[in-house]
């Protein structure tokens, strides 16, 4: 049985429901604080928290779990930056907690949830997986050091675990079964749309000065689907080789913050009034994937690679919860 920690959150419930469609026997673990229940489509659900071995302890004992996929974590750099001892406490605390109940049960396989924040500033356009890792933020040194972490248990203890770096996830079901929720949402995309549904007012640019063709920050966007596949994809492998390593999840293409604001225009036929902003602390100016080896090794081929569908099916899941 796959564990799947985070599984009611937003990529945790897509992937949840890939495995599902694969007739995979799942166990979704949340506490609920960020995840909705009726997200997480598995019939066996568990709500617990990482920072209480109390919980883990129970969802190890009451199933036979063999594999594990790992989302429950704090993923905002802005609130990381905000507020680092919720980061360093939910993600590190949390995921070492996860990782000593493994080996207490004899649990060897992971696949984790990291992010391109490992890297911080790019020195190339296209970022391979053995470029230097010096992240900007809490949250991207959170990643890090459990990416950094997973390496040490794996030498002594025999844990064989993929981390898997996103980019930046979106999109929804293109079933329109699941979507994106964040109290309080900080990803580019719902937030543009909501403008364009009136529940902002604007959309705020934080930095028009950047390094870039149009003075804004520019981000790889990838389909939380294709994130799913890719996970499902990782457990494959890592279950026929048993290597440890990690892959970028990325469409190797980006587009700035006016190129995603133009796309939401074009897709909803809104206006989408903007206000420019002064930079965020802790963002780089350009995150762009080099995907080549989770596509050559994993067999990975992102369906979505058009922006404009991409928000298009964030703005199918977002109209049908405005009332």
């Amino acid at each position: 049985m796959i564990l799947v920690t985070g599984g009611a959150g937003y990529v945790g419930s897509h992937c949840v429901k890939e495995l599902l469609s694969q007739s995979r026997d799942v166990v979704v673990f949340d506490n609920l604080d960020q995840g909705v229940r009726e997200a997480a489509p598995s019939e066996h659900f568990v709500e617990g928290d990482l920072l209480c071995s109390e919980d883990l302890q129970s969802v190890f004992d009451h199933y036979e779990i063999d594999s594990v996929m790992h989302f429950a974590a704090l993923a905002s750099v802005g609130d990381s930056m905000r507020n680092p001892q919720l980061y360093y406490e939910n993600n590190v605390v949390g995921t070492l907690n996860l990782l000593s109940a493994m080996h207490e049960y004899g649990v060897k396989r992971l696949i984790f949830s990291s992010s391109a924040a490992v890297y911080g500033d790019p020195e190339i356009v296209l970022i391979p997986e053995d470029h230097r890792k010096l992240p900007k933020n809490p949250y991207g040194r959170t990643k890090w050091m459990m990416e950094q972490a997973m390496a040490d248990y794996a030498q002594a203890y025999d844990l064989r675990y993929i981390a898997l770096r996103y980019f930046n996830a979106a999109g929804c079901d293109p079933a329109g079964q699941l979507g994106e929720n964040h109290d309080p949402e900080e990803h580019l995309i719902p937030i543009v749309l909501d403008v364009a549904l009136g529940r902002r007012e604007t959309i705020t640019i934080f930095g028009t000065d950047y390094d870039t063709p149009d003075g804004t920050c520019i981000r790889d966007y990838v389909h939380v689907r294709d994130l799913a596949t890719a996970h499902s994809l990782a457990l494959d492998a890592l279950t026929a080789s048993g290597k440890s390593t990690a892959y970028n999840l990325g469409i190797g293409n980006g587009y700035s913050v006016h190129e995603v604001i133009e796309s939401c225009r074009r897709v909803t036929g809104r206006s989408i009034p903007v206000v420019e902003g002064d930079r965020r602390p802790g963002d780089p100016a350009v995150l762009v994937a080099d995907p080549t080896r989770a596509m050559r090794e994993l067999g990975w081929k992102p369906r979505f690679t058009d922006l404009d569908k991409i928000v298009t099916t964030a703005w199918r899941q977002r109209k049908s919860t405005f009332h």
